[in-house]
């Protein structure tokens, strides 16, 4: 979701006047059962996915699709989405609608929701899926993702988030204007549409913090790999529960950071 500003460009002791596409950032608030449980900024567009993966990833809603009733609520002036509701029994509800987020969760960053500390932990036991990988498979999944982020190329701002098949079969493609959305809303999509066993890659369009890799190891996501860097914790995750976590994949290279075992030459 894009829209047009007037704006100056400057470039070489020169100014000129430009219409320039920037991405849309707005408030999207998800209520469960009538109440209030938190704002997410995001993007407009695919709401629904973003709700299903954000809930999934937090350990809120990770039963079958029928225990839970996800419907788009009211709009802006501009026709956007502005709240999700979800329906659910108590009983259906996991240990992350226990504990409660705070109200507000930035586009931007994974840990501003969190309440303390010990919300980090994740569990579950270790991947090991023997998926392998190789440099020149990396190359074209992210060709076939950047091909699709449509957002980016008009506005140069947005991240994306894209999961593949073991055969390299584009399963989804998110753009959002935060990283964490895009990974939700792509992890929703297939969820949505009952197609998240078949993922063995997940490829983000910036650097990893250690919630994506939470997201793909909730996901069962073996391989996650990045255009950008990864921050320590995020490798210290990777290498726990048994991601092969790749960064700076791009112009030819990728670097291996954790479980290197599933990466072959060919």
């Amino acid at each position: 979701m894009t829209l047009q500003y007037e704006a100056i460009k400057c470039e070489h002791g020169h100014q000129q006047s430009v219409k320039d596409h920037l991405m849309v950032e707005e408030a999207l608030q998800i209520n469960i059962n009538q109440e209030p449980f938190t704002v997410i900024m995001q993007s407009p567009g695919d709401e629904l996915d973003l709700a299903r993966g954000l809930l999934y990833a937090e350990d809120i809603a990770r039963k079958d699709n029928d225990k839970y009733d996800f419907q788009l609520g009211e709009r802006n002036e501009l026709g956007h989405i502005t709240t999700v509701n979800v329906q659910a029994n108590e009983t259906d509800l996991g240990t992350g609608y226990k504990n409660s987020r705070s109200l507000l969760s930035v586009s931007s960053c994974g840990i501003c929701g969190k309440r303390e500390l010990g919300d980090l932990a994740v569990s579950g036991e270790k991947i090991s899926t023997q998926t392998k990988i190789t440099l020149v498979k990396l190359q074209h999944m992210f060709a076939k993702m950047q091909e699709q982020q449509g957002v980016f190329a008009l506005t140069g701002g947005s991240h994306a988030a894209a999961l593949f098949t073991e055969s390299e079969e584009l399963l989804a493609l998110k753009e959002d204007v935060g990283r964490h959305n895009a990974v939700d809303k792509v992890i929703g999509s297939t969820l949505l549409n009952n197609s998240l066993s078949k993922a063995h890659y997940l490829l983000v369009s910036g650097r990893v913090s250690y919630e994506i890799v939470t997201k793909a190891f909730v996901a069962k996501t073996p391989i996650l790999a990045a255009v950008s860097a990864p921050s320590s914790l995020a490798v210290d995750y990777a290498k726990e529960l048994g991601i092969t976590l790749f960064g700076f994949c791009r112009d030819g290279r990728a670097t291996c950071y954790a479980n290197p075992a599933r990466l072959y030459t060919e």
